[in-house]
C-alpha cells in the first residue's frame, strides 16, 4: 500500500498531528520543537516542493536561523549525497589543518553526529543567495529527490553545483534510530502526509537575547499566525503507529 493510501485511511487520536499533516499536504508552514533534552529549538518547517520566495523571506526574517533542506535517507543515497564530515575527513588525509577541524566522535553536545551534507545552488541561479534563487534551488531539490525515489534515472550534478547557498541535510534511516532531530522529524512527517520527503527547516532565534527562541515564545508566535506546533515526541508516537499500520 502506498504512503498516500496509508495516510488517507489513518486518523490519529492526536488532532495536532492530523492538523499538521493536512497543513503539509497543502504546502503550508508548521513548527517543530525537537525536545528539552536535545537542541531545545523550534524550527519553521515546510515541504521543499511548496517553497516560494516569500517562504524563504519568512524564514529568513522571522526565524533567523540557517535555512536547510532535509532529504530522505533513501533519496540521499540514490543521489549520492555525502556527509560533510566524511568529505572533510577524507580531505584531511592530505591536510593537517582539515584533520584538526573535522568532527570527532562525541564532539557534538546534542547528538552523535552531524547530518550536514553539501551546500548547493541550482545551475539556473546566478549568485544563488536571493530569496527567489534559494527558493528555486530548494524546489528543484525536492523535484529531483521525487524523481529518484520514483525510479527515474537522474544525476544530481546535472542540475546542481557546489559550493552553494542551500545546505543539505541527510536524514538518518528511520525516526526510531539514534537521531531524532528536526531533520528526521520533518522527513517522518512528510512520509506520513504522503508528500515528497524533502523538507525545509529553519531554527527560530530570539532577537532580544541572542539565543534560540523559547518554546513558549515560539508556540505563541505560531498561535498568532495559525501555525501547527508539534513536539518531537508527538511525531515519534504517531510515526510508530504509521510505520506499523496495515490499514
Amino acid at each position: 500500500m502506498s504512503e498516500t493510501a496509508i495516510y488517507d485511511c489513518l486518523r490519529y487520536e492526536n488532532e495536532n498531528i492530523n492538523r499538521a499533516l493536512e497543513a503539509l499536504k497543502a504546502g503550508k508552514m508548521i513548527q517543530i520543537y525537537d525536545s528539552d533534552s536535545r537542541e531545545g529549538e523550534t524550527d519553521l518547517v515546510i515541504p521543499a516542493k511548496a517553497v516560494s520566495y516569500r517562504d524563504v523571506q519568512w524564514m529568513r526574517k522571522d526565524a533567523g536561523g540557517l535555512i536547510c533542506v532535509a532529504v530522505d535517507p533513501v533519496a540521499s543515497r540514490q543521489l549520492g549525497l555525502p556527509f560533510m564530515a566524511e568529505l572533510v575527513r577524507e580531505a584531511g588525509k592530505a591536510s593537517e589543518a582539515l584533520r584538526e577541524v573535522v568532527e570527532k566522535t562525541g564532539d557534538l553536545q546534542y547528538d552523535s553526529h552531524s547530518s550536514f551534507s553539501i551546500w548547493v545552488n541550482h545551475r539556473e541561479t546566478r549568485t544563488g543567495i536571493p530569496d527567489n534563487e534559494r527558493a528555486l534551488t530548494i524546489r528543484k531539490i525536492g523535484e529531483i529527490a521525487e524523481k529518484s525515489l520514483s525510479g527515474t534515472g537522474v544525476r544530481f550534478g546535472d542540475e546542481f553545483r557546489t559550493p552553494g547557498h542551500v545546505a543539505l541535510l541527510r536524514a538518518a534511516d528511520g525516526l526510531l534510530d539514534e537521531r531524532r532531530g528536526q531533520t528526521e522529524l520533518s522527513v517522518a512527517l512528510a512520509r506520513m502526509a504522503g508528500v515528497t520527503p524533502v523538507m525545509v527547516v529553519c531554527e527560530m532565534l530570539d532577537d532580544e537575547n541572542g539565543k534560540a527562541l523559547s518554546k513558549t515564545d515560539a508556540r505563541e508566535y505560531g498561535e498568532e499566525r495559525g501555525l501547527v506546533f508539534l513536539e518531537g515526541q508527538e511525531i515519534v508516537d504517531a510515526y510508530m503507529l504509521w510505520a506499523g499500520s496495515e490499514c
